[in-house]
């Protein structure tokens, strides 16, 4: 199949558009409803469920009080923003609920436009059906759909881009993705399997096939994981969802928040333009 040439723009509506020479423009909207597991906040407590002040403070209710992990995400990407100066974010790894909806509460509290390349790779070239058709006759023209969807990506500013693992796979690719930030989401497997199994999460058609048991799917996930890790470990950090949980003292991996997530996102993404920033300073000519 001969290659299309793409085409990313942002419109003056607020949305992109992908272009084929051969095809229609292809519209995806930049606001994009989402559900996520979220802490509790402090907005959903009125004073009525509060007691008096005779009464002791329910440790549950203090540690709601004290902490708004929602609005402490927001502050934090505020402050971040001037250093981070509209830099693009790429998230790499396993494909999985938690991953997708952790880059659109990223994008949400940046206020940047949130992206899946894998989905946009997908539109370019026809549809599912006809993608996965032409990974398996032009693998070679396939991954080329891949590369320029990812370049017209990289060319921008104020993304956040899920990365499907055509970002990795080669070193061209890779080189595209330092248009922006990297970070590795690195996610249990049998995380990754479960969101297959239970919750039916789309992986790509080219992929995996979902119709197989968790043993099956794990298997599958296994060999995608074997094949991809190194063009993973290549990003700039790694978010490791075990150590987060780690961390913060979850005796249950599944009692981490998108919100405590997002946090350390925001904290890797701080620590990596400040380093950024100590490398231009040094470099400046006394």
């Amino acid at each position: 199949m001969e290659s299309s040439h793409l085409l990313l723009t942002r419109s003056c509506c607020c949305s992109f558009s992908l272009q084929s020479s051969s095809s229609s423009i292809l519209h995806f909207p930049t606001s994009l409803p989402f559900r996520f597991r979220r802490s509790q906040t402090n907005s959903s407590i009125n004073s009525s469920s509060l007691p008096d002040a005779t009464s002791p403070i329910p440790s549950t209710v203090t540690k709601v009080a004290a902490t708004d992990l929602s609005l402490e995400a927001m502050k934090k990407a505020a402050d971040l923003s001037p250093e981070l100066k509209g830099s693009s974010i790429f998230l790499v790894g396993m494909k999985s609920s938690f991953k997708t909806n952790l880059g659109k509460l990223l994008a949400d509290v940046l206020r940047y436009y949130y992206f899946d390349s894998d989905n946009l790779v997908e539109e370019a070239v026809g549809g599912a059906s006809v993608a996965k058709s032409l990974k398996e006759s032009d693998e070679a023209g396939f991954n080329d759909s891949e590369t320029e969807v990812l370049k017209q990506l990289s060319s921008m500013g104020r993304l956040v881009v899920c990365a499907g693992n055509g970002a990795v796979q080669n070193n061209t690719n890779l080189a595209l993705l330092r248009h922006g930030i990297t970070l590795w989401i690195d996610l249990p497997l049998d995380i990754v399997a479960r969101d297959v199994t239970e919750n039916q999460i789309q992986f790509p058609s080219f992929e995996i096939s979902t119709s197989g048991s968790y043993p099956e799917v794990m298997d599958e996930l296994g060999a995608i994981y074997d094949e991809y890790k190194s063009g993973y470990a290549a990003a700039d950090a790694i978010i490791s969802l075990q150590k987060v949980a780690s961390q913060l003292g979850y005796d249950n991996i599944d009692d981490i928040t998108i919100e405590d997530v997002t946090l350390e996102v925001l904290g890797e993404i701080e620590k990596l333009t400040r380093v950024k920033k100590m490398i231009e300073e040094a470099a400046r000519p006394f």
